[in-house]
């Protein structure tokens, strides 16, 4: 696998994505351990009910829509909507129970992001007109999630996690709450680090009990190649501003010190980030401008740099593997071993049916590393294994594509319901 100067563009979350480079050269022990700061405006949460996402994107497109809350093991409220069925439909009078399907998005974003195109080309809304009980998950930190049963978001405990309590946590908390209130086992979509997250939590034999099965958009999992010149100025330069970030435990990636970096860079000669999006994500084929002026209102979201500082060791080790903490001894104390544990993701039930999409032009999940993964997959069952390749499709396709619903989401659709 390629080592860290490989591996910017391997990594998550669009305009902010610049930031987490600079976090490759961080020990990790260090960079989550200390004072919380953040920059710039702090986002107000008020009343879900009243500016949340169904609110403002579901039921004022005439949907139904109910704003939930789950509690995670370790305290984090997290927010969740549920969509029970399409617009205009009054309940299904045929006996049979709607197919619950669990929308998980990825790094610093939030649930919103899927809903930024029209109804008739938003996902979330798409399976609910398809007889789908839709549940969209909001992780941790961001914005409807910035709650603990007695942590305070603005200290740095609330702050202390990384990706693997989001396996750990998150996950199971999410399908736990929604396997309860159905009944039914439940379908699964993870769009980038959703992808990662699920992942893991399969090879580990955990959540797969209660899954029909699970679609996994811009899959990622290894992480170690690039393909742009930003990216490639960002790995090679500016290593010692990373100074800015040690001790912040909240990312927050609409600070000034993110904003300012990214303006710098963009001043180098051979770096055009007259399209940001295109400059991280790859080359998207299929993006409404309105919708990516939307996105921008809305997003990037907050995550921890613990979070982040875990991306960057999966580009840096090659390997998929719990968090590392940068000393023999605290990796003894939590793990028993001087190394953190591998997710193995060869040990993904064979026959869980899996449905993965990647693009061609995806500067993020990109195809060599989707072909990684693939590699694991080698001995899984052939009828429980759908892969689709997209020539023309980057990384912010899968949820702003204004062709994505005739190009994956029918697809998706019709493998939930072959799987259920």
């Amino acid at each position: 696998m390629a080592k860290a100067n490989m591996a910017p563009q391997t990594l998550l979350g669009f305009a902010a994505l610049s930031l987490l480079l600079l976090i490759l050269a961080v020990e990790p022990h260090q960079a989550y351990r200390t004072r919380s700061i953040s920059f710039g405006k702090k986002i107000v949460v008020g009343d879900p009910s009243k500016n949340g996402i169904c609110a403002t994107s579901v039921i004022a497109n005439g949907y139904k829509c109910q704003e939930l809350q789950v509690i995670t093991k370790d305290g984090y409220i997290l927010s969740l909507q549920r969509i029970p069925e399409g617009r205009g439909q009054q309940g299904d009078h045929s006996g049979t129970k709607k197919q619950p399907v669990i929308v998980q998005h990825g790094v610093l974003v939030d649930g919103m992001s899927w809903f930024l195109n029209t109804p008739k080309q938003n996902l979330p809304l798409i399976l609910a007109d398809n007889g789908f009980d839709v549940w969209i998950s909001n992780t941790r930190g961001t914005r409807f999630s910035r709650r603990h049963i007695s942590l305070d978001p603005s200290k740095p405990a609330f702050w202390d996690w990384s990706w693997d309590e989001l396996v750990s946590y998150d996950l199971p908390a999410i399908f736990d709450f929604v396997y309860t209130q159905t009944g039914q086992k439940v379908h699964y979509i993870g769009h980038s680090l959703g992808s990662l997250t699920a992942l893991a939590s399969f090879s580990e034999g955990n959540l797969v009990s209660q899954l029909n099965s699970a679609a996994l958009l811009s899959p990622i999992a290894y992480l170690s190649h690039m393909n742009t010149a930003l990216g490639d100025l960002l790995a090679k330069s500016f290593v010692g501003e990373v100074t800015m970030l040690v001790g912040i435990a909240e990312f927050d990636p609409k600070g000034i010190p993110a904003t300012n970096l990214l303006k710098s860079l963009c001043d180098y000669p051979g770096i055009d980030c007259y399209d940001l999006i295109t400059a991280f994500t790859g080359n998207n084929c299929c993006l409404n401008a309105s919708t990516v002026d939307l996105f921008l209102r809305n997003e990037p979201q907050s995550t921890s740099t613990k979070n982040m500082v875990h991306l960057a060791q999966t580009v840096r080790d090659g390997v998929v593997a719990k968090f590392n903490y940068g000393r023999s001894d605290y990796n003894i104390m939590q793990y028993g071993d001087v190394q953190p544990p591998i997710y193995n993701l060869s040990n993904i039930p064979k026959n869980l049916p899996l449905f993965l999409s990647y693009g061609g032009q995806d500067a993020l999940a990109d195809a060599s590393d989707v072909g990684n993964l693939l590699d694991s997959l080698k001995f899984h069952d052939v009828d429980k294994l759908s892969v689709q390749f997209i020539k023309d499709y980057a990384h912010a396709d899968y949820i702003m594509g204004v062709t994505a619903k005739d190009v994956i989401y029918n697809a998706v659709s019709a493998f939930f319901n072959d799987h259920s």
